[in-house]
């Protein structure tokens, strides 16, 4: 990519809640260092938000979410109405740095480069539960320990802060809408599967994760209990068993295998004997992983009940690349 892109930043919201959230976010693209062409609010089947929106934010190009009810179907609907040619997305509860999209970008210079993240700083309402391991900010939906401290290529990004070529979909398809968020339902790893059939279609794709183009996600009070971080683990269970019927689960638990058996044991040493330890971190760090793959034995158990076997997923059908042509083994098509 020579000349300077275009850039479209995509917001989702689906909720009253966060109207405060939602106009620091906004604001925070507003001021960005890099000139962003559009910002793309897409209000997620929710009428008093949707008037509240294009009221709020007039220079904003606000639109209902034209798909299925979710973060998924909101992301498409932004997708579709984009005219950028990097479309980055931000969540509704996250305020960016200054330089954020600049750092985004400087990295699409490299034309095999088809994805970009940046860091997920945690902003705790109020501080932090003292039990909480930061192995497991993910939860929070927040950069986490053992993700890179520097630049590297990753398998996909955080949903909160990440960027693609247009044509990356135009090529992969769409965000698959029978996974991610629905609304206060903790469920997720659409990023996961859509960075695996991104490569399927696209051999020699790569995604980067640069940690300096940082944005703050607020987390709530709601989000510091340990009820929700059960429900979370529990839920990402069932979301890698959802990926792994649609790509298998070599290419879906790729990342996971390195962080559970080296980070997570690191983690749990280091709560029990290291000079400030916390016990009860260990035992987090040990109930989480747990109920993780709980959930992940749980879905996969549910998915062989079913008549329809698992590899009639996009995988099953397309073997190669030779049976990707112009999205066609994607989920869902992005058409207009």
């Amino acid at each position: 990519m020579t000349a300077q892109p275009t850039v479209t930043v995509i917001i989702c919201a689906h909720t009253m809640e966060r109207q405060v959230d939602l106009e620091k976010s906004v604001a925070s693209v507003e001021e960005q260092t890099f000139p962003v062409e559009e910002i793309v609010v897409v209000i997620d089947h929710n009428e008093e938000l949707l008037a509240w929106a294009r009221a709020r934010f007039p220079r904003a190009e606000v639109v209902p979410s034209r798909g299925r009810r979710g973060l998924s179907g909101a992301r498409n609907t932004g997708v579709r109405a984009a005219t950028g040619d990097i479309l980055v997305f931000l969540d509704d509860d996250a305020a960016a740095e200054t330089d954020w999209i600049a750092r985004l970008v400087e990295h699409y210079e490299d034309d095999a480069v088809h994805g970009v993240g940046g860091g997920v700083l945690p902003a705790w309402d109020p501080a932090p539960p003292f039990w909480f391991p930061a192995e497991f900010n993910w939860v929070i939906g927040c950069s986490y320990v053992g993700l890179p401290t520097d630049v590297r290529p990753v398998r996909n990004a955080i949903g909160a802060n990440m960027s693609y070529r247009r044509e990356t979909f135009e090529s992969a398809g769409a965000f698959t809408e029978g996974l991610g968020r629905v609304g206060s339902l903790p469920l997720g790893c659409e990023e996961t599967e859509f960075g695996i059939r991104v490569r399927a279609a696209l051999p020699g794709a790569r995604f980067l994760y640069d940690p300096r183009a940082e944005v703050h996600h607020t987390v709530k009070r709601e989000r510091r209990t340990l009820r929700y971080f059960v429900r979370r683990c529990y839920s990402e269970g069932l979301s890698k068993a959802a990926v792994s019927d649609l790509a298998g689960a070599t290419d879906a638990l790729s990342s996971e295998r390195g962080y559970v058996c080296r980070v997570l044991p690191r983690g749990f040493v280091r709560g029990l004997v290291a000079r400030r330890s916390n016990p009860a971190k260990a035992a987090a760090i040990a109930l989480g992983l747990a109920t993780t793959i709980a959930g992940y034995l749980g879905g996969r158990l549910r998915s062989r009940s079913r008549s329809e076997p698992a590899q009639t997923g996009w995988r099953g059908r397309c073997r190669g690349a030779a049976g990707l042509d112009g999205g066609r083994c994607a989920p869902r098509p992005l058409v207009p």
